[in-house]
């Protein structure tokens, strides 16, 4: 699945330090690169914040998938409130036509119930993740109905809090490439691989800076 037009559900660092590669990553980023310094600076100390729960954080991709920012809150907001605690079971319990009216397509629900199954049952154990590479854990995720490519990239950003991860599908991150430095042009995947090449190990970091020149306040996760 490839990103809606706005940068995804993001974490705002409030209650959470920043990972502890953040300030290498700062730093790092911004001796080379001017336009990426200028990025870095304007956020102030906002970072990107750690969320224990795999479920939770794969269930708000699923919810907020080609839709904007706002959207999956709003929508994200409604199952909770239709739901309770989001788990597995309790999700699982709900009845189809119950989240249809929190605003979840027929294929969303499709998409959640197969999550549900693959936790509740075993077939995929998130206590493997923090041990497999960022590909192997692809790899996984991606077993899991309506989880493509770029759904696996957020969680390894947002959850695992991996720091090199690229997500090239994600039409929020070409667009701030575009913006930052084409002036407004717009940039092809090949063009956005090679300018990310300059910012390995901490091209997770890289892209967060460039969401948040787009979207200045994350939404929480």
């Amino acid at each position: 699945m490839s990103a809606s037009s706005s940068s995804p559900l993001g974490d705002a660092a409030t209650a959470a330090g920043p990972p502890p590669f953040w300030a290498d990553a700062r730093d790092a980023l911004g001796r080379t690169d001017p336009v990426m310094r200028a990025l870095i600076d304007r956020p102030g100390p906002l970072h990107l914040a750690p969320r224990s729960d795999p479920f939770l954080t794969l269930a708000r991709s699923i919810v907020g998938q080609q839709i904007s920012v706002k959207a999956a809150q709003s929508v994200w907001n409604r199952c909770v409130a239709q739901v309770g605690v989001m788990t597995p079971l309790s999700l699982l319990a709900q009845p189809t036509e119950a989240l249809r009216q929190c605003g979840l397509s027929y294929r969303k629900i499709e998409y959640l119930v197969d999550l549900c199954i693959h936790f509740d049952s075993g077939a995929i154990d998130a206590a493997d993740w923090p041990g497999m590479s960022d590909e192997e854990i692809i790899k996984d995720l991606t077993g899991i109905r309506g989880i493509g490519r770029w759904t696996a990239e957020m969680f390894l950003i947002f959850n695992l809090l991996r720091p090199d991860v690229y997500p090239l599908d994600d039409v929020g991150l070409l667009n701030a490439l575009s913006a930052a430095y084409e002036g407004g042009v717009k940039i092809s995947r090949a063009q956005a691989l090679h300018r990310g090449e300059a910012w390995r190990p901490w091209r997770s970091v890289a892209t967060w800076y460039l969401w948040r020149s787009l979207d200045p306040l994350p939404v929480e996760y």
